[in-house]
């Protein structure tokens, strides 16, 4: 078996036996904390120009499925384990971990020490790395485009390039979303379809007028990768919808525009919140969650502007903003992914919030 390397900016470097597709891979690395999931991590967009490290010490147990894939391929960069499961035991497998990164072109590593890894980045901050098999040593150049990297131009790799749109699965149609696609998981739209919603996947970059005029009853602000504050064009887009009084719903990236929109300050965490357990505090109903999380990035909660808008929940563990709701507009946002793919399906009543915004402002109209 070959051997395969992490070097970190630092200089420090991890040796342990390669997985999937033999080269190497430059990318920001960081760690996610679930003990299940992992197939929905591979195929999550806002992995985009990252290679994950995951804290659960075996990772391919029960392999593989193209059902459960959350997007078109895979996103990371490099993937990155304790022990990978060589002979995974589920009836709805279809492909080894193996076998699906070889077909992405994705490196992987196993044999090492993820504690101590976990313990570098939670300790300096998420770190740029390169992932490398045997055969494939860094050079000098290599090494510092490694030290060098930023992700960037994120959301316009991963959008779609033409609309698409999905008809409800439930028996009838109540409404018809747009869906803003900043690299959105599959689940999203999947959820909205089960409660009556004919929905319309549109590229990032998607001209308001557009949306305002193709007779949609709600806006969907997607999850996906990247610097917000990099999405100038974006954001001024979403002025425009705010002040349209139509429905919006924002997750994860979506949520972060739409903070930014409205005046709101946004900042890079040392290391971010990715994982299937973050408890997160609903303020107004003084209820704690259990979510699921991606992100790198956070809302600056004290910069919210309280004549427009309040933080709405919070992150128990740091404080964190995790969602805002719009005091003159019927919208809303959230940190987390109440999509559930993977995690807790604590949030999920979320969705039934967005359809009620719909609800009520199809009834008023009438």
């Amino acid at each position: 078996m070959k051997k395969a390397y992490l070097l970190l900016a630092d200089g420090t470097l991890f040796e342990g036996v390669s997985v999937g597709a033999e080269g190497a891979s430059i990318a920001e690395i960081v760690f996610n904390t679930g003990m299940a999931g992992y197939q929905e991590v591979l195929t999550d967009p806002s992995y985009y120009g990252q290679s994950v490290c995951m804290t659960y010490p075996l990772i391919g147990n029960y392999g593989l499925n193209a059902e459960d894939f959350e997007s078109r391929k895979c996103w990371v960069s490099g993937f990155i384990m304790r022990e990978a499961c060589a002979y995974p035991s589920n009836w709805r497998c279809d492909r080894s971990l193996d076998e699906y990164l070889k077909s992405e072109g994705i490196v992987g590593l196993a044999g090492i020490d993820t504690r101590r890894l976990t313990r570098i980045l939670r300790n300096s901050g998420v770190m740029n790395g390169i992932l490398y098999s045997e055969g494939y040593e860094p050079t000098k150049q290599q090494i510092a485009e490694m030290k060098a990297y930023k992700v960037t131009n994120a959301v316009k790799t991963v959008t779609i390039s033409e609309p698409k749109v999905y008809p409800t699965t439930a028996e009838t149609q109540k409404h018809r979303v747009a869906l803003l696609d900043f690299g959105v998981k599959r689940n999203i739209r999947r959820e909205l379809c089960a409660r009556g919603c004919e929905v319309t996947v549109l590229p990032a970059y998607t001209k308001p007028e557009d949306i305002l005029n193709g007779g949609y009853d709600g806006i969907m602000l997607s999850n996906g990768p990247g610097d917000p504050q990099e999405n100038t064009e974006i954001i001024e887009n979403l002025k425009v919808l705010i002040k349209s009084g139509m429905p919006i719903f924002g997750i994860c990236l979506g949520h972060q525009l739409l903070a930014l929109s409205i005046g709101a300050q946004t900042k890079k965490m040392t290391f971010g919140h990715r994982g299937v357990n973050h408890p997160v505090k609903d303020l107004a109903h003084d209820r704690t969650y259990i979510t699921s999380q991606n992100h790198g990035y956070a809302v600056l909660g004290e910069t919210v502007n309280p004549d427009i808008a309040r933080v709405s929940h919070i992150n128990i563990n740091d404080n964190t903003c995790e969602g805002i709701e719009h005091l003159h507009a019927p919208i809303f946002t959230v940190q987390y992914h109440p999509e559930v793919k993977p995690g807790p399906e604590d949030t999920a009543y979320l969705f039934d919030q967005f359809i009620a915004l719909m609800d009520e402002k199809k009834g008023g109209a009438q």
